[in-house]
Order: structure tokens, then sequence, then C-alpha cells
């Protein structure tokens, strides 16, 4: 590959030590979205009550989740160039599923053996066998953890990238790919037809094509067409957010769900802007190894931290203050998150990925950013 191709700025194993910072702070607005306004049922009152000074701005957490998504084009592009359907296949495989598989059964375990009751999602064996595959949305089965809705959504950007991997991951290529999907999320959006929503995903299509549009930036330098595509995104991903906080606010009420549409607007630009940053060189930070161990630990957070509150708040209110209940389960989930990184994930991974591993050693010039977005 020349050198033209390659990464600006990717260093040693081709992580991007500024994405690691950034999925962890996304994981952590999620936290506290949930932890501090969403989980009415686990702390058995409305947390926005409870947290009052920090509700509006814990409750713009909910967007943590759209940051995650703009990363995810921005890695994923990285990750395909240069490789084979078969190689990014078994590149996700690897990624997405071990600590899946565990939260999964941490959550069966959580109701099946405990007396748990809160965010219980009533499935059947068959239900979490079902979840196993991660497609337990196309079968109209309920999620066993409120999280794994996005993963969905990153698995149907793996399946629409998929096309582009096996005509060719080429500069022009990608402007076309990003091109027609976001006229198609634009085309499903007025449609309102279900099936193609499904497909299109009009919604969350444009922080993927931004994503990607910001990589393009990151990798070849500025030019018009990306950075149409960046502001495009930007300006169809204020609808997408703002309509999904409104529909919030209408099952929660605003008292409970106390966010603006400032709020969102700011949110929304602050996530764009701090990508666009990464994508010009000019927020680049250091590696080392304590970003590197959030970066990892993000994924396992993002799926564990659900279980963790709901074994651990119920247990504790009563006999500590709220804020110390919340900074105890935080500091829970955080510790269980590396553990299940360091002993369980990371092992498994290095067990089934021994091939990809000598692939991208093979390969000179290549380097491939390791994902970990949910």
């Amino acid at each position: 590959m020349h050198q033209r191709n390659r990464p600006k700025h990717s260093r040693g194993d081709g992580r991007l030590a500024e994405l690691d910072l950034l999925r962890f702070i996304a994981a952590l607005a999620v936290v506290a979205f949930h932890y501090l306004v969403a989980y009415a049922s686990v702390w058995g009152d409305r947390p926005a009550a409870l947290f009052p000074a920090v509700a509006p701005v814990a409750g713009l957490g909910i967007l943590g989740v759209e940051l995650f998504f703009v990363i995810s084009g921005f890695v994923i592009l990285m990750t395909v160039w240069g490789r084979g359907l078969g190689a990014f296949a078994r590149s996700r495989l690897v990624r997405l599923y071990p600590a899946y598989w565990i939260s999964l059964g941490a959550v069966a375990a959580l109701y099946g053996l405990t007396g748990a009751t809160a965010l219980d999602p009533k499935l059947s064996t068959g239900g979490y066998l079902v979840n196993a595959t991660m497609f337990q949305r196309l079968v109209q089965v309920g999620d066993a953890s409120g999280v794994y809705w996005s993963l969905w959504a990153e698995l149907r950007f793996y399946l629409l990238i998929s096309i582009l991997v096996i005509a060719g991951v080429t500069y022009g290529r990608v402007l076309a790919f990003c091109g027609v999907w976001l006229a198609a999320a634009v085309g499903a959006e007025l449609l309102g037809n279900e099936i193609v929503n499904e497909v299109v995903m009009p919604r969350y299509a444009p922080y993927f094509v931004a994503g990607m549009a910001l990589y393009l930036i990151h990798q070849r330098g500025s030019a018009w067409l990306p950075w149409l595509y960046v502001v495009a995104g930007y300006g169809i991903s204020i609808h997408s957010a703002l309509e999904r906080v409104h529909g919030r606010i209408k099952v929660a009420g605003f008292k409970n769900m106390p966010v603006t549409d400032t709020g969102v607007i700011i949110t929304i630009t602050l996530v764009f802007g701090v990508m666009a940053l990464v994508a010009l060189g000019l927020l680049r930070l250091p590696p080392t190894r304590a970003l590197t161990a959030l970066g990892a630990t993000t994924y396992p957070l993002y799926l564990f931290h659900g279980v963790v509150a709901v074994a651990l708040i119920p247990a504790l209110t009563g006999t500590l203050p709220p804020w110390a209940v919340a900074t105890v389960t935080t500091l829970a989930a955080l510790l269980l998150s590396y553990l299940v990184h360091t002993f369980a994930e990371r092992p498994i991974q290095r067990l089934l990925k021994p091939r990809a591993r000598r692939q991208t050693a093979a390969t000179p010039g290549i380097q491939v950013e390791k994902a970990s977005v949910p």
C-alpha cells in the first residue's frame, strides 16, 4: 500500500489514544444517564429527583451512543481498508461476541438465581439463546439488556459496509458509498417504511457516514466532498438526536428527563467538533497504558453497568446516601469491566484470532485500529 494510503498518525499497534479516551467518555456518559436519570425501577424512585443538580447534564449522556456511532464509522473504515471480507468478519466476531456472551450469561444468572426484578427482560431460556446470536431484534425477540439495542445498529452497519468490502475499499468507492447511504437515509425518513428503515437506519446513518468521511479526511486530508458529508451528517444528526430525546421526554416527562433542545444541539456539536479535531490531527494524545486500559474496558463497561446497578443499588439504597451509592456502583462497574476484559475477554480473543494476527503482521504498512465500540 502506498504511503499516501496510510493513516496519518496511527501509532504503534494502530491505536489512536485520543479515540480510547473518547470511547471511555462516551461509555461514562451512558452510565451517568442510566444511573442518574433513567434507572427509576432500580432506585425505586426517579433518579432525577435524587440528583437534581446534575440530572440536566447527566440526561445528555443518552447521546453517548451517538458518539460511539461516529467513532465506529471512523474506526471500522480504518479496519476494513486493505482487508477482505473474511478478515473483516473474523475481526468483528472476535471483537463483539466474547464480552457480549459473558454479559448475557451475567444477565441470565442475575434474574435466574436471585430475586432481582428491576430491568428484568422476562425472557425464556429460548429467548436468551436467541439473544446469544445478537440478531434477536431481527426475529422480534426482546433484548436481554437494554444496551443491546445499539449492537443491532452496529451489526447492520457491518452488513452494509460489507458491500463496500466486497467491491474493494478505495477512496472513490467510500465517497460513493457514503453519498448513496446518506441519500437513502433521507429518502427512508421521508418514506417512513419500517422495512426500509431497518435496512437504511435513517436515524443512525448520519453518524456512521460522518465518521467514515472524517476518516477519509484523517487519511487523505481535507476535501470538499468528505466535509460536505460531515456537515450533512451533522445537520441530520441534530434532527435525529432531538427526536430521540423528545421520545424519552414524552415517556418519562420533562421533570424526570430534564434535557433541553439547546443542550442536545450543543452536545451533538461537541461530538462532531471533537471528532473533526481528531480527523485533522489537532487532537492528539500520546499513547499510554492508562489510555489503552480505558479504551479496552469501554465495551465491557457498556455491557455490564446495568447488571452491576441492579445488583448493588437496591442493596445499598437506605444504607448510604444516593451520591455514595452512585459512586460505589460506578467504581464497581469499572472494576468488573477491567476484570472481565483482562481475565475473560482478552484471553478468549487471543484464542480466536491467531490468523488475524498473522495477517496483520504479514502486511507491512497497514495499521489496524482495534475497535472498542458498542
